[in-house]
């Protein structure tokens, strides 16, 4: 079933927020919290500092009628994201298929600007992200496991 998340930016606050959300709404983290320090490290990037390794790199809480908040912390060393009011919300797209996914990505970005194509990525899924013409942020996530 295609699914709606709304995906969180956060400065170094993500655990800390998502605890918080977590006891207003009574439920529990859809799986474990995914570190900075879980993820591969990209080609030629420095080291992540011991600090930077435990900051969030996703996070997922279901909250009213089966709707998924997502997080992530953006200030991990290397980061080019500066995080702003406006650029901390984002539409997480759950598309059906990748057919769907694909068409879905590509109407959106029509104008806007694409900051990650879609391609399979290291977690399993097919992924991509753009802000579009209107400046609303959006992320487009089909997984086979849906």
């Amino acid at each position: 079933m295609a699914t709606v998340s709304t995906y969180l930016n956060f400065d170094r606050r993500t655990e800390e927020a998502f605890n918080f959300y977590k006891s207003v709404f009574g439920t529990e983290f859809m799986g474990p919290i995914v570190r900075m320090g879980d993820i591969p490290a990209p080609e030629g990037e420095p080291a992540m500092s011991g600090d930077d390794k435990r900051l969030v790199a996703n996070v997922a809480l279901p909250i009213l009628g089966g709707y998924l908040l997502m997080g992530t912390d953006t200030a991990a060393t290397g980061s080019t994201v500066a995080l702003n009011q406006g650029n901390n919300v984002w539409i997480s797209l759950h598309p059906e298929s990748r057919e769907e996914a694909d068409t879905l990505f590509a109407s959106l970005s029509e104008g806007g600007n694409v900051e990650m194509p879609m391609a399979d990525q290291f977690w399993g899924d097919y992924f991509g992200s753009l802000v579009d013409r209107f400046g609303v942020n959006w992320m487009v996530n089909y997984s086979s496991e849906s």
